[in-house]
């Protein structure tokens, strides 16, 4: 993040901080500031949580001052440490430091010639680097937009770079390729950041910057420049949410605020997605109804949560469109030589529109001729400004790492997505029963969620497990793994997904007594029998000593004599089911992680926005 204020203000650390506590979901393996104190930069930094370097700051305070930039971290080139956090600086002088996220994949050669040069170096990372580049340029043109421009030209990679000079001020100047920034507009003061949650306490005003670009900041002023030196103008928008949706909201942990968001999460991402009469209008779908008429196949490129949301669509599109689905994780979609031509829709979905593997896939796929579509939470990042459309889910920000309500919004929005084909392709699908289904949703969301009680003291049991199965078919397949994704990255046992299908080739050597296994049944409604042969599925698991947990339809007694629990969801279309029964999924792995102890909202090595490759 970075600030400049007003020449007479002192409050750039104040916001740093607070910005900062709000990235911290982001990367929180160290934390670091670095302030203009007059003739000098100070920079204060500590490994570990944001607390560290607060207590640092505590203990040791920086000057008051009206430019501050800082940075939270997940670690890359270095470990993390005291030495290796942001910010770096840059020369002998003291007066330049920089943060930096992304990779410069180039760096080792820039290191060995600034080496030869006799630049000493005090950290492990890339981003030192970039910090002595561009004091050596700034050193030579006296301008640090100009000191930029030349340095970037140097480097190969990902890279967002926020630099100050104690030489001007009250100047803050960023570039961006392939890794997130943002602008934030204020009155006398004026925001930079890698999200809009850094700035939303002071401003809802944004500007997004396209790829290759370079902002200067003033208290007062903008100005956008190319990579090439050609002036540019930004696309300023207002975030539509604010500073409180931000914040727990009286919950103990953003992950169990963020489950209790989901009937809001889904019914917004619902919401103006049909006009007077019932139809499906998506009027920022910006691709002609003629050219998604011809489609042959879709293509869903993600990554993680995001992938299993994708999963779940290719069941609904397939179902409702007649469209064959290819689910893909994006880090391998275009390593393996795709078939796809300008009859293909590649989707991709991702939370953050930040997803580097995804995007990188985006990019592929449009210099195949493919047109693309993105499912995205956030408004003007990169992977929807790529993408030749975009289909907002609209379920507000999402702090904890753990995905929850951003895989509600993800299915909702496949969901409209595939009535929408399904209507335009001339399908009988009954397109205004299944909205009318998806709008009774929320209200069944609200009504699961007050009766997870006795999830949670399951969870508690349970604390001590070593291990823990889940077994769906259908829709409830990519429900099993999110489930096991859930329990691997909150609380650090192995936990797997299965197909049911799969049990007796393979899986069912891992059942011995007291192995606790979800069970994730389809409804007495479902088609070919599936009900049937998932019951018939815990009987054999249960005959071998596993501990059941099935979680069934309202009414289902037939799972009664072979449960040890039964989780009970409200009855829904069964295509639309895993917008219910991933619910305790996620309330179980809450509390199991909050029994052992661990941090719900910041797991150990992940971050939330994946920017790298």
């Amino acid at each position: 993040m970075g600030y400049v204020g007003p020449r007479t203000d002192d409050k750039a650390l104040e916001v740093i901080m607070e910005g900062l506590g709000r990235l911290e979901y982001r990367g929180y393996d160290s934390a670091g500031v670095a302030v203009v104190a007059g003739a000098l930069v100070e920079t204060r930094k500590r490994s570990g949580k944001l607390s560290n370097l607060r207590s640092a700051l505590q203990e040791a305070p920086l000057p008051q001052t009206a430019t501050a930039i800082g940075h939270t971290r997940w670690a890359t080139h270095g470990g993390p440490t005291d030495a290796n956090a942001h910010p770096h600086r840059g020369g002998a002088d003291g007066k330049l430091a920089i943060v930096h996220n992304g990779i410069i994949e180039n760096f080792h050669g820039l290191r060995q010639s600034l080496l030869a040069r006799g630049v000493r170096f005090t950290s492990e990372t890339d981003t030192e680097v970039v910090a002595h580049l561009l004091s050596e340029a700034f050193t030579a043109t006296g301008d640090l937009t100009q000191a930029i421009r030349e340095v970037v030209a140097s480097l190969d990679g990902a890279f967002t770079v926020l630099a100050l000079h104690a030489d001007q001020p009250h100047v803050l100047v960023g570039a961006r390729r392939n890794s997130p920034l943002v602008v934030g507009l204020g009155e006398g003061e004026n925001f930079l950041g890698s999200d809009v949650a850094a700035f939303i306490g002071y401003t809802r005003q944004a500007l997004e910057l396209g790829q290759d670009q370079i902002v200067t900041i003033t208290p007062e002023t903008y100005e956008i420049i190319n990579f090439d030196g050609t002036p540019s103008q930004g696309k300023a928008y207002e975030v539509t949410w604010d500073a409180a949706e931000a914040e727990k909201g009286g919950y103990a942990t953003f992950m169990e605020k963020e489950i209790h968001d989901q009937p809001h999460a889904v019914a917004d991402t619902l919401r103006g997605r049909t006009d007077v009469d019932g139809n499906l209008a998506l009027d920022e779908l910006h691709i002609s109804e003629d050219e998604l008429k011809v489609v042959t196949k879709v293509v869903i490129v993600a990554c993680g949560t995001a992938a299993y949301a994708g999963m779940v669509a290719k069941y609904a599109i397939e179902r409702w469109a007649r469209i064959p689905v290819e689910v893909e994780l994006a880090h391998e979609f275009r390593y393996r030589d795709p078939v796809i031509d300008a009859h293909t829709l590649v989707v991709s979905i991702s939370q953050s529109g930040e997803t580097m593997d995804t995007l990188m896939a985006v990019r592929h796929a449009k210099e195949l001729g493919s047109r693309t579509i993105s499912i995205c939470n956030t408004h003007g990042s990169t992977i929807p400004r790529e993408s030749d459309a975009v289909l907002y889910t609209h379920a507000g920000p999402e702090i904890a790492v753990a995905s929850t309500k951003a895989f509600l919004a993800q299915i909702t929005a496949s969901y409209i997505l595939g009535l929408y084909l399904a209507r335009l392709r001339g399908e009988q699908t009954d397109t205004a029963a299944v909205m009318g289904e998806l709008k009774e949703i929320p209200a069944k969301i609200e009504k699961l969620l007050g009766t997870m009680d006795r999830v949670r003291e399951i969870a508690y049991f349970m604390a001590d497990s070593r291990a823990v199965l889940f077994l769906g078919r259908h829709v409830g397949f990519p429900v099993a793994m999110e489930g096991a994704l859930k329990l691997k990255e909150l609380a650090y046992i192995h936990a797997e997904g299965f197909a049911a299908g799969e049990l007796k080739h393979g899986p069912i050597a891992l059942i011995e007594p007291g192995q606790p296994v979800f069970i994730i049944v389809p409804s007495p409604d479902s088609e070919h029998g599936l009900h049937g042969k998932v019951v018939s599925n815990i009987q054999e698991i249960r005959a071998r000593g596993a501990r059941t947990l099935v979680i069934a339809e309202e009414g289902d007694t037939d799972v009664e004599p072979f449960a040890d629990e039964v989780i009970r969801v409200p009855r829904t279309l069964p295509l639309l089911a895993p917008l219910l029964t991933v619910v305790p999924l996620q309330v179980f792995a809450l509390h199991l992680s909050t029994a052992k102890g661990l941090d719900v909202d910041q797991p150990r090595n992940l971050a939330k926005s994946v920017t790298v490759e």
